[in-house]
């Protein structure tokens, strides 16, 4: 079959593009990437001077993560999505087995076995086993016949997800939980699944959480909620962060205080300012513009996924892409709505912006697995190709 590319389309005789990247999706990556290192040294240098100890540390090793999670990006980019769909299997097993380990050889943080510790790096795998699930359940539902599944592949798919969303159950780590449980529905959905389909889900996710309860695995989940249901009440123990995350943002008002002047930031009230609450010293320093750019940003990739989802030759690229987008829309609405005090505290970093190489690189190669799918695309239809 000849590939000549066809004159004034772009197409190769195969239908598909010539493969051109994403030149928005990279960039606001990057973009990202520049912030990210930026505002973790503007929450974390005033902090460190008064200590003694280097003020760009932290930023620093933030700027050498970012550079890892661009070349995880690259990665995921050349790798063609038909090669992951067969090595699904894998991906997922490996993902299974390394959840079960950090049960047994894990390290604890914030009342949490989810970590590795090895030579002094810390990997945590559940944020890898979120792009892995994404990728089996896209393989497991894109045979199916279009806005139709049968019984059979949706218990199946709840089976697979079941396994992984216990482990991290036990670890506990409700914010990957979540964040598992509300990809997978949307990847059912966008499957073609049934209101009735979704709704065994629906009675799964009920059915393990009474479990967990039993368990006691929930007991500090029950305090994050109290906290949050009630924050006077507990504003010098679980909510304190959260109310101090609250006043910052409301602090930075319209245009914010500026770069290394956030008071509640720079003096400490809020201990995970560089990971889970990252967004509070955009809110307190950038203000609200600040806040609504870096979201602007977000929606931006968010579009770029849901265009590759329309673009893809098959279903499992649509699949894979839908359930990234999902995954980061939910990471970003979860992580800014905690900050805002709308939403309980789950432990759900800020994509491309909290301190952290395991979230980073999963997500950096998560959207690289996306762009993939957009280099190998078909012929964009012509309900698409007015969007650019």
């Amino acid at each position: 079959m000849t590939t000549a590319v066809i004159r004034g389309r772009g197409l190769t005789a195969s239908g598909h593009e010539s493969r051109r990247p994403d030149l928005l999706l990279t960039g606001a990556l990057l973009l990202l990437g520049v912030l990210s290192v930026l505002m973790i040294y503007s929450a974390s240098a005033p902090r460190a001077e008064l200590l003694g100890s280097d003020p760009a540390a932290e930023a620093q090793k933030q700027a050498v993560i970012v550079f890892v999670g661009l070349v995880a990006f690259a990665v995921g980019s050349v790798v063609e999505h038909r090669s992951l769909h067969t090595a699904a299997p894998v991906l997922y097993v490996v993902a299974v087995v390394a959840l079960a380990a950090v049960l047994v050889w894990g390290r604890e943080v914030n009342n949490a076995v989810s970590w590795f510790s090895v030579f002094g790096f810390q990997f945590q795998p559940s944020e890898w086993a979120k792009p892995a699930i994404i990728v089996m359940l896209a393989a497991l539902l894109a045979p199916a016949v279009e806005n139709k599944i049968g019984w059979r592949r949706v218990t199946t798919a709840l089976a697979l997800m079941g396994l992984p969303v216990a482990l991290i159950a036990a670890q506990p780590d409700l914010g990957t939980l979540l964040a598992v449980v509300v990809l997978s529905g949307v990847v059912l959905f966008a499957a073609g699944a049934s209101l009735r389909q979704l709704g065994l889900l629906l009675g799964s996710g009920g059915l393990l959480t009474w479990f967990s309860y039993n368990r006691g695995w929930l007991s500090l989940v029950e305090d994050r909620i109290d906290a949050w249901l009630n924050p006077q009440a507990n504003a010098l123990a679980v909510a304190f962060q959260p109310l101090q995350s609250q006043i910052a943002i409301g602090s930075g008002g319209f245009s914010g205080r500026g770069l290394f002047e956030g008071s509640q930031t720079n003096l400490s009230f809020i201990p995970e300012q560089t990971t889970d609450f990252i967004f509070t010293a955009v809110g307190e320093q950038l203000g609200f513009i600040g806040g609504s750019l870096l979201i602007a940003i977000y929606a931006v990739i968010v579009w770029r996924l849901l265009r590759t989802a329309a673009a893809a030759e098959d279903r499992f690229g649509m699949l894979v892409a839908v359930g990234v987008a999902a995954m980061l829309s939910f990471h970003v609405f979860v992580n800014v709505g905690m900050t805002l005090g709308i939403m309980p505290v789950t432990g759900i970093p800020l994509p491309f912006m909290s301190a952290g190489g395991s979230s980073f690189t999963a997500m950096a190669f998560a959207l690289g697995m996306t762009h993939s799918i957009w280099l190998h695309r078909s012929k964009v239809p012509a309900r698409v190709s007015t969007l650019g």
